[in-house]
């Protein structure tokens, strides 16, 4: 054991014992608060990840463990206890304020695992970067789109998640309203109002609802003035929100004088979707890859 090269038996080790320090932590600090990665702390630390990244993949000749970290046998673990934790987490009803096991995405094990998993991407990343363009081939443009979008996604989504906003808005017909409510029922003044100028609503015969929308004008303090219909699915986006149908009076139903809208402001989306596309299109590469190597 611990003698060179590593084994699985090592990465697995390894695995368990960032296991056994979240714990610690769990016990200690209790859960992790996103909410304190709000910008631009989210930006440092993200900036300091790439930095202590770029360190481990300087110094990978000179300490094994950082050596480890680019192989196989370390990522294979990782990936491992990855799943059965997600999918402990797709097992277990997710809750603010719950359990270890029903607030898997602010438990320290959870996060550790994951946290090891970016860094093996950020060295595996870097050291296929250094092959190129000598090595600048199909192949490898496929292995760093696939890896490059994943180390995006996860991070961005990851530390992006402290920055996203998400309110209620109760609109009333020749009513604008600036206010919306949070989701712990604070009042928050926006930079946008909306007025309802007609509420939507379609029934099956049963009288049952069957669609509903809202005709809205919206007022910016940019100087905006739009006027639109928001459908269940169907959001309008203005300065960076996303407005959703949400819900009605239903009591008065289809002469329903109010409409609840959702707001939604998530800056960091962008970057998810990037790295998103950056898999797909790894995928299309190898694809590619693959249906060449059949016809030769």
């Amino acid at each position: 054991m611990w003698t060179k090269p590593w084994t699985f038996k090592e990465g697995f080790l390894v695995g368990g014992g960032l296991i056994f320090a979240g714990l610690a932590l769990e016990l200690s600090v209790g859960s992790v608060v996103w909410e304190a990665f709000a910008w631009p702390l989210n930006g440092i630390v993200l900036a300091g990840f790439l930095a202590i990244i770029a360190v481990v993949y300087m110094l990978r000749k000179k300490v094994y463990a950082f050596h480890f970290i680019a192989t196989y046998q370390a990522a294979i673990p990782a990936m491992a206890y990855a799943v059965l934790m997600t999918i402990i987490m797709g097992l277990t009803r997710q809750q603010v304020g719950g359990t270890w096991l029903n607030n898997m995405l602010s438990f320290w094990p959870f996060v550790l695992v994951y946290v090891y998993i970016a860094v093996i991407l950020g060295v595996v990343i870097l050291k296929r970067l250094c092959l190129l363009p000598w090595h600048c081939n199909m192949r490898n443009i496929a292995f760093l789109l696939n890896h490059l979008g994943l180390f995006l996604a996860l991070t961005t989504a990851t530390l992006g998640n402290a920055d996203m906003q998400r309110v209620k808005m109760i609109t009333s017909i020749g009513e604008p309203e600036w206010r919306a409510l949070t989701a712990d029922g604070a009042v928050k003044e926006m930079a946008l109002a909306i007025e309802l100028k007609k509420f939507i609503m379609e029934t099956y015969d049963d009288g049952s609802p069957k669609r509903f929308a809202s005709e809205i004008q919206i007022l910016t303090k940019t100087g905006k003035n739009i006027e639109t219909t928001v459908d269940v699915n169907k959001p309008y986006e203005v300065d960076g929100w996303k407005i959703y149908q949400y819900g009605y009076d239903t009591q008065m139903g289809a002469q329903s004088q109010i409409s609840i809208l959702e707001l939604v402001s998530d800056p960091w989306l962008p970057l998810v979707y990037t790295g998103i596309y950056m898999m797909l299109a790894g995928a299309v590469c190898m694809f590619v890859i693959g249906g060449r190597k059949k016809v030769l």
